[in-house]
């Protein structure tokens, strides 16, 4: 499947961009290679493990990434932690 991945916050300035393809079937693996791509960006890549992820307008929450399957034009919005909530 391939789609966008969209950078919020400081998930943007730490990747140094607002979004990016994605060619990935679920989430763990889009996230895989968004790591991959980004290696040489450390605080990207350790700001992932922290944030909140909507697919399509919907929260992951807690789910398993790897469970989570993607579709094909979609959309993966990355959201790092907001102060105040």
């Amino acid at each position: 499947m391939r789609g966008t991945i969209r950078y919020w916050a400081a998930a943007k300035s730490e990747a140094g961009l607002a979004e990016e393809p994605y060619e990935a079937a679920t989430l763990a693996e889009a996230l895989a290679a968004a790591k991959e791509r980004h290696a040489d960006r450390p605080k990207f890549v350790q700001l992932l493990g922290h944030c909140s992820y909507l697919v399509d307008g919907v929260q992951v929450g807690g789910r398993e990434h790897g469970t989570v399957a993607l579709t094909e034009g979609g959309t993966v919005e990355v959201l790092p932690p907001f102060a105040g909530g």
